[in-house]
């Protein structure tokens, strides 16, 4: 039996490993990794030494019970203290930044926002064991092939950065680092960033940032061009426009839409599409090319707002023009119920998972506009309630 086929069969059978299962599954990983060419005395001295963590299963497996709004998480990650630590940072590394800038063409004030969000600039690295961590992922069979690619990944940079096994340690998922980088990243795009030549990512700050600009660059990032901007929409705005299809600035402008201040869009040849995180009673973005680049760091658009805006402001910007409206969260449950009766309604949702996404918006849009409503797609009580009327309507006797 070959090395994947062995985890594999090990994963199925475990399913959330057992204890006495996970040196079976640990035989399998060692396999893969001799395979790959990493030194057999290297896996030899770090199999025997690695534990099975259940709490990394239980973070694995753990969904919130309510769905985060916009107005939450900007501040628990806008705060007047990570604003002031970061420009205190970019000032002290302006010029480094800068170089940085000309090299791989990444704005410094993205850096600073990428490092606080991720490790608070480095006040948290994360306390778990990554070898740990990564082993017991990839024996819980989730997604046990991913992970396990990403532990015998972490093996290789033991060897080629000269780090040992006990200095490896980040978050519950495997992410190292000042940037949290998983160690198929680390190993791709780190870069000496202090010209002390070793990669330190998780001891040299200089390195990390090197690092995110390297990777920023090969993501795509386009020189010149900001992440996006605050604008402002026009008195009865048709917001079915906030659908993901990308428009030119010309003919945002030709809707009448307006920078945040009200002061005319850029006349510049650059497609963006339009996103209302609180719905129509927030702020309103237009989103470049380089928005999409930062969702390849992190998938969730509030992530990648917050990296935007957290940069404007490192840079000297002001705050929000229109801040979100402070809500409370919604259920999970709610969510559910909301695309299960959209659903029931004609409208297609995909599948019903109690996650928000782009055909759940869409979808809820559709019904809005059918209805007379502002249609901004934004799930929230009062869309639940419309919906479950609808629905009470559509399934009463005689319908």
């Amino acid at each position: 039996m070959d090395a994947r086929a062995g985890i594999l069969l090990c994963c199925l059978l475990a399913g959330a490993v057992r204890a006495d299962d996970f040196a079976a599954c640990l035989e399998g990983l060692g396999r893969r990794a001799r395979e790959a060419g990493v030194d057999a005395e290297l896996v030899a001295a770090v199999l025997p030494q690695l534990r099975h963590q259940p709490r990394v299963v239980e973070l694995d497996r753990s969904q919130p019970e309510f769905v985060q709004t916009f107005a939450a998480y900007l501040e628990r990650r806008l705060t007047p203290q990570r604003v002031r630590r970061g420009r205190d940072l970019y000032a002290r590394y302006r010029g480094f930044l800068d170089g940085l800038t000309h090299r791989y063409g990444v704005p410094g004030q993205y850096l600073i926002a990428l490092w606080g969000l991720e490790t608070h600039f480095g006040g948290y690295l994360g306390s778990m064991p990554t070898l740990d961590a990564l082993a017991t992922l990839a024996c819980d069979g989730r997604r046990g092939e991913y992970f396990a690619g990403e532990f015998v990944t972490a093996l290789e940079l033991l060897a080629r950065q000269g780090l040992s096994p006990e200095r490896l340690r980040g978050s519950w998922a495997g992410a190292l680092g000042h940037t949290q980088f998983m160690p198929s990243t680390y190993l791709r795009y780190a870069v000496d960033g202090d010209g002390d030549g070793r990669i330190d990512l998780l001891g040299s700050e200089r390195d990390a940032l090197a690092s995110g600009a390297r990777f920023l660059a090969a993501l795509g990032w386009r020189a010149g061009l900001r992440w996006g901007r605050e604008v402002r929409l026009p008195e009865g705005f048709d917001y079915r426009l906030a659908d993901g299809q990308w428009r030119g600035l010309e003919e945002w402008a030709a809707r009448g839409v307006r920078a945040a201040d009200g002061s005319a869009l850029p006349r510049l040849a650059v497609a963006a599409r339009l996103l209302v995180p609180a719905g129509h009673r927030g702020p309103a973005f237009l989103v470049y090319h380089n928005f999409e680049v930062i969702l390849g760091w992190n998938r969730s658009e509030f992530y990648a707002l917050a990296v935007g805006l957290l940069a404007d402001r490192i840079a000297g910007g002001e705050g929000l023009h229109r801040p979100p409206p402070p809500a409370p969260p919604l259920p999970r449950s709610a969510v559910l119920e909301l695309q299960r009766g959209l659903a029931a309604l004609g409208y297609p949702v995909g599948e019903a998972d109690g996650v928000i996404g782009p055909a759940t918006r869409r979808a809820l849009a559709a019904f809005q506009a059918d209805r007379g409503l502002v249609a901004d797609g934004h799930p929230d009580a009062a869309a639940v309630e419309k919906v479950r009327e609808a629905l009470s309507a559509a399934q009463a006797p005689g319908r």
